[in-house]
């Protein structure tokens, strides 16, 4: 029982990350359609910048972190203006999003790779904190940590989609961006503002990472981004607390494969998960049918 609860603990720790990565998915696709496949590369961003300020800079770890955020905010701004809005605002096929945000994840593993060089970099530790007993049980603190900030960021970001004036613009954008420049509002202030937020939260998720798995490399964004964007789909896409919930699922499930059957079929699991949902529940667990009048 004790190996089992350990191991549960363990894959809501990693699934916290994977739920984290996953808001921003959804955010970015509940408002503007986009499955932003460079969000996973943000992670990477994220991480090498920590490392960079702790480590060249010898900036304390709460200076880096903030570092962090803002740094990957304002890139998911830059990326959002120079690499989507013109496509956005013309009414451009998703096909060619779709391309061109895979033109800007391999811009950025190749870009990091000339900057930081392929191999892998070591992080120093951040959180410093010892294991947590309870009874017979120990839960590592990195694992606490994470999904206490996970449930923090999805309470945070709940509260700031419907409670704050931008957050009534995000919504009203994701129902009808003609309508929603008719009442007065700027729409791609709103669509930057969803990116900043999602890259904020990625860079959050990379901060964690580090932490559970102190290693860097340029290529890790590809399967983070991609299993938290299987976590999305799987709760249902544009869906905040379906992002959270595909996440710990993911995580969880990663977690069981590898104490109980293989760790080589980690992978195969995850998206035999993802498979059996949407052709049982092509919206997601969380996902609404929404029909379209034509």
């Amino acid at each position: 029982m004790n190996v089992f609860m350990t191991q549960t603990l363990n894959g809501l720790g990693l699934g916290s990350i994977y739920a984290l990565i996953a808001l921003g998915y959804s955010m970015v696709y509940g408002i503007v359609k986009l499955i932003n496949f460079a969000h996973g590369d943000i992670i990477m961003v994220g991480g090498y910048v920590v490392l960079l300020m702790m480590v060249t800079m010898g900036l304390p770890l709460w200076m880096a972190v903030i570092g962090s955020v803002l740094f990957c905010a304002l890139a998911g701004v830059l990326i959002e203006r120079i690499a989507y809005r013109r496509l956005l605002n013309h009414g451009a096929p998703r096909i060619s999003l779709l391309i061109t945000a895979i033109g800007v994840s391999i811009f950025l593993q190749n870009l990091f790779q000339l900057i930081f060089g392929s191999d892998a970099k070591s992080v120093p530790q951040m959180f410093a904190f010892p294991p947590i007993a309870i009874g017979s049980l120990q839960i590592a603190s990195s694992t606490i940590i994470n999904i206490v900030v996970s449930v923090l960021m999805m309470i945070g970001l709940h509260l700031l989609v419907n409670k704050s004036r931008m957050g009534k613009a995000m919504r009203a954008t994701s129902e009808d961006a003609g309508a929603a420049m008719l009442m007065g509002i700027n729409t791609n202030h709103t669509v930057a503002f969803t990116f900043a937020v999602g890259s904020a939260l990625a860079a959050v998720g990379a901060v964690l990472y580090c932490n559970t798995y102190p290693q860097l490399k340029p290529v890790m964004g590809n399967l983070l981004g991609l299993k938290a964007f299987v976590a999305a789909v799987l709760g249902g896409i544009g869906s905040i607390p379906g992002a959270m919930l595909g996440g710990y699922i993911l995580g969880v499930a990663e977690s069981w494969t590898k104490s109980y059957i293989s760790s080589n079929l980690t992978d195969a699991v995850v998206f035999g998960i993802l498979i059996v949902v949407l052709l049982l529940k092509p919206t997601g667990l969380l996902g609404k049918n929404v029909k379209e009048k034509v």
